[in-house]
């Protein structure tokens, strides 16, 4: 039975060698934050400072794990990886998004853990690590923000900068509850805050590395309108055996049987090209396969999506 495969474009709306320039920076500037933060917590005994600094110090692991992610994804397809590297962002956003989970665990743990067992705290110290983490959390989103519009993996990272902006906001506040009114169970309470709000963003991104790759259909893309559609072209009989998927988090791809009119065989190429056009204008879908069936001998009683049980 006659078989048909199209590819799409790639697209790489920022220079790699900018982009990666960018990851680096600002790797270097989460280091050193890292580094700040921990010696200011243990010598001011803040407990947010060193939850402020564990979380800098993940944001840099996760730069580091997207900078590796953007040099695999670039490579071409080969015999062993026939359908390229583009995944390696997204598994590289999964292990993120779970570091980031096991993160927010063991500071919850912690900061329940200091209300039982609250510690003196020197709240100008704290004040002021948690400025220059502010100022450099702000330096690293500056520099992924545009990366993030276009890449599931930098924006995993750049969600990590965003949320430790935030984080290094509540800190300096905790510390300033503590110079002004000696109130030391701020800190404890930030802490369970900064780690409740990793985990509302995680929540709000995982779904989506998870579903793209467990093969889901792309989001926004309705499988039975697709069918729809490729059935409302002129000699489409019937499509069954659909299976419709991401390649990588913006290239969405189809697999399908297409059964033919009764009489209509002898322009099947015509009919499978109009298809192929369709489903590149109306849903945007460039990689595409298609196996021909002609009408008398076509799958009997085949699932309409995914593979016969």
């Amino acid at each position: 039975m006659p078989h048909d495969h199209s590819h799409g474009h790639h697209h790489h709306p920022i220079a790699a060698d900018a982009g990666d320039a960018r990851v680096a920076w600002a790797i270097a500037v989460n280091m050193f934050l890292t580094l700040a933060q921990v010696i200011g917590g243990i010598f001011s005994g803040s407990l947010a400072l060193i939850a402020d600094a564990l979380h800098n110090f993940s944001d840099a692991v996760s730069l580091i794990i997207a900078f590796v992610a953007r040099k695999i994804a670039r490579r071409l397809a080969d015999e062993r990886m026939s359908f390229g590297y583009g995944r390696a962002e997204v598994v590289a956003a999964l292990i993120n998004y779970t570091t980031l989970v096991v993160l927010s665990l063991y500071l919850l743990y912690e900061g329940v853990t200091r209300f039982f067992e609250p510690e003196t705290i020197n709240g100008w110290l704290v004040v002021w690590v948690a400025a220059l983490a502010l100022v450099v959390d702000l330096v690293t989103a500056a520099l992924t923000y545009a990366m993030a519009k276009d890449s599931m993996n930098i924006r995993a990272a750049f969600l990590h900068n965003l949320a430790d902006a935030l984080g290094s906001v509540a800190v300096i506040l905790a510390g300033g509850a503590v110079i002004l009114f000696g109130w030391t169970w701020v800190d404890p309470v930030v802490t369970i805050l900064i780690a409740a709000y990793i985990l509302w963003h995680v929540r709000a991104e995982i779904g989506e590395a998870i579903r793209v790759l467990m093969l889901g259909t792309p989001p926004g893309l309705d499988p039975e309108q697709v069918a729809g559609a490729i059935e409302a072209v002129d000699g489409v009989r019937e499509v069954h055996h659909v299976h419709l998927w991401s390649m990588q988090e913006r290239e969405a791809a189809l697999t399908a049987h297409l059964v033919i009119e009764p009489g209509a065989w002898a322009r099947a190429d015509g009919i499978k090209a109009r298809v192929k056009d369709e489903l590149e204008e109306q849903f945007s879908v460039s990689h595409t396969t298609l196996e021909l069936e002609c009408s008398s001998h076509a799958c009997v009683g085949p699932a309409r999506f995914g593979q016969d049980r």
